[in-house]
């Protein structure tokens, strides 16, 4: 599961911020110590904002403290009173990523002289540049360009090409300029104001040509970050940038540069004449401690190859900041020092998540109207689902509501696919279900009805915002997969009754389902792994029966299996599934890939197809506890038999399986 990540307050920044919001706000110090040949420039960065305006989860229908670019208005404003020379700018993923990018695409759309919502909150706070991410070609180019015809700031982009690329990139025939040089006037120790030439250059990740190839293909071309940046960044310097800042949307990875990376900011900053970067794609902070003890970067201090950078975490949650305390050399500017931090607009005590400010209200007041239609539009059907989606009984058999995320999944990545070295390869699906219960209560499943299905009804279907994922592993593979998620099992032993069936350490989203293989469980074997993915037993063999199509499995063939960013990633510690055999990450997330698929097909029938079942248990029967809605759908229960057996604790219902 991903949930928010980690934030990093900066303790200075967090004070500073706070006391500007409620009195008079202190200069940082570059501000209140410069000398007459020497001035504070401040830039200020949000990335990833994902048409976050409202602090709202569309998704789930409620209002949300750790979203939104009206909370983060409130920051902007208090670290602005603190500089002598501010500028506020984007590092792009602003089009997509939330229901109301997805109405104003898909409902409401975007004819000449349309303002898109997320540009006029931008316009409201006055920004002064951006780049595009990712996401911006989501809904196709022409989208896009109608989306920024509306900006009153500009938009550079300097490695999206129409057509094929150039053999010299200063020769390629670009969408957006690679650069714009912003002439400003800032003011020195003394309170004297002098020019400066700010170079602002944007880069996004080449694989939008894979994840965006529909829109794409034969439109646009997409040439190498770093190649790019090792062009343009010296034209830069001959038409006279006295400092130069990088727009990276491009995550922070530290292996060695490769051709088309996608996570290239480090290597972007060792390009010679960038001053600093603003990074983002990674969805994290930085500076942060989620990149300490990696080559090149300092974690702490905020730098990459030892030029200033900052990252603003996603969806409005942090502003990223880099101060520079810039000296005249003659008539040009150099950077002599450097601070850098990632505010948050909330802090955590425990589990809860608390506001540090409030919404700024120009800025919810420039979104009004399009976030009212966006309640009314994810309240409204999308699609029709023929079959209940709940999730009762989907850690003792094949479950509706897991069998949905497979099926998009699935259609997704078969799309993915095509045109890549994998195209071809089985595609298998693995999800788990997340409301299942547990410590959330008896109340806490999936329940939807056949019928409708709103794109609210989606947060039901999956709780957390991953981001799609596919692994290319064997048959071999896939059986250990399997074997850790049976650990959330108890062993039976033949003849004996109502024995308790769940193993209550063993958290339900670490139980991954497979689609497209079929298998039992053995229960009377013991867990091969522990409820943390310990190995306990490497001889237990609890996967039985184990076939693709119709055929045993071949521990040696090669599947491609669609999951999530936390599996993929290595959560859940399962055997063998981590970074090193991931084949795709995909830019969109679990939650709008169901949504799509919902559009796509009009009327859904997730309807269970008992792919998974346990072996038969001699004279055994199980023990299991479920909500008390579970007797609504007991019957419709495929591969296992189930009756009810009372009462279970703290109004749970109790059932029983003839094993």
């Amino acid at each position: 599961m991903t949930r928010p990540s980690d934030t990093l307050i900066d303790r200075r920044g967090f004070l500073a911020g706070t006391a500007a919001i409620g009195s008079l706000a202190l200069l940082h110090p570059f501000s209140a110590k410069a000398a007459g040949n020497q001035a504070h420039l401040r830039l200020m960065e949000t990335t990833d904002l994902h048409v976050h305006v409202f602090p709202y989860d569309y998704y789930a229908d409620r209002a949300s403290d750790t979203v939104g670019l009206a909370r983060t208005a409130s920051i902007i404003d208090s670290f602005r009173d603190e500089a002598t020379n501010s500028m506020l700018i984007d590092n792009g993923d602003f089009l997509q990523g939330n229901p109301m990018g997805d109405y104003i695409a898909y409902e409401r759309g975007m004819k000449e002289g349309d303002q898109h919502p997320i540009i006029q909150a931008m316009n409201t706070l006055g920004y002064d540049a951006s780049t595009l991410g990712n996401h911006e070609f989501n809904y196709g180019l022409d989208f896009l360009f109608k989306s920024l015809d509306g900006a009153n700031f500009p938009v550079v982009s300097a490695n999206v090409t129409k057509g094929m690329l150039a053999s010299n990139p200063r020769d390629d025939e670009l969408f957006l300029k690679p650069y714009v040089i912003v002439d400003k006037m800032i003011k020195d120790g003394n309170g004297q104001e002098h020019p400066i030439r700010v170079g602002l250059i944007g880069f996004v990740p080449p694989q939008i040509m894979n994840w965006d190839r529909r829109h794409l293909d034969g439109k646009a071309n997409a040439r190498d970050i770093v190649q790019a940046a090792e062009a343009w960044v010296p034209e830069m310097k001959e038409a006279g940038a006295d400092i130069i800042i990088a727009l990276s949307h491009s995550g922070i990875d530290a292996s060695d540069r490769t051709d088309g990376m996608e996570n290239a900011s480090l290597h972007v900053a060792g390009v010679e004449g960038v001053d600093a970067l603003l990074t983002g794609h990674h969805h994290l902070v930085f500076p942060g401690p989620k990149y300490a003890d990696m080559p090149g970067i300092d974690a702490e201090k905020g730098t990459l190859f030892g030029k200033p950078a900052a990252m603003g975490g996603f969806w409005g949650s942090h502003l990223g900041i880099v101060d520079l305390m810039l000296e005249r050399d003659g008539n040009a500017w150099k950077v002599a020092s450097f601070t850098t931090s990632a505010p948050s607009i909330y802090t955590r005590e425990g589990r809860k998540r608390i506001p540090l400010v409030e919404s700024k209200q120009a800025v919810l007041d420039s979104v009004q109207k399009e976030h009212d239609d966006t309640l009314a539009y994810v309240r409204r059907a999308v699609g029709k689902t023929a079959a209940p989606l709940h999730s009762y009984f989907s850690l003792v058999a094949d479950d509706p509501s897991v069998q949905i995320v497979s099926q998009a999944q699935i259609w997704y990545i078969d799309q993915m696919m095509n045109g890549t070295e994998w195209e071809g390869l089985p595609i298998l699906s693995a999800a788990a279900p997340f409301k299942a219960g547990g410590r959330g209560g008896p109340d806490y499943y999936t329940d939807v009805a056949p019928g409708d299905v709103a794109i609210k009804n989606v947060s039901d279907l999956y709780l957390y915002p991953n981001t799609v994922r596919a692994v290319a592993i064997t048959g071999a593979q896939v059986k250990d997969w399997l074997e850790r998620s049976a650990g959330i099992f108890n062993q039976l032993e033949a003849g004996k009754a109502d024995q308790p069936l769940i193993n209550n350490e063993f958290p339900s989203y670490n139980f991954d389902i497979i689609d497209g293989v079929t298998y039992k469980i053995d229960l009377t074997q013991p867990s091969k792994f522990g409820p943390k993915g310990e190995l306990l037993d490497a001889n237990a063999n609890r996967i039985v029966d184990l076939k693709y199509n119709g055929e045993p499995i071949d521990p040696n063939q090669k599947f491609v299996v669609a999951t999530n960013n936390y599996r993929a990633g290595g959560g859940g510690n399962f055997p063998g599934i981590n970074d090193d055999v991931v084949i795709f990450v995909g830019p969109d997330t679990n939650r709008d890939v169901i949504v799509r698929y919902i559009v796509d097909k009009g009327t859904i029938n997730p309807s269970a197809d008992a792919n998974w079942t346990f072996k038969p248990v001699d004279g055994a029967t199980a023990i299991f506890e479920t909500g008390p809605k579970a007797k609504d759908f007991m019957k419709d229960v495929e591969g296992v038999q189930i009756e009810a057996a009372g009462d279970g604790a703290e109004g749970f219902a109790k059932y029983r399986i003839k094993m």
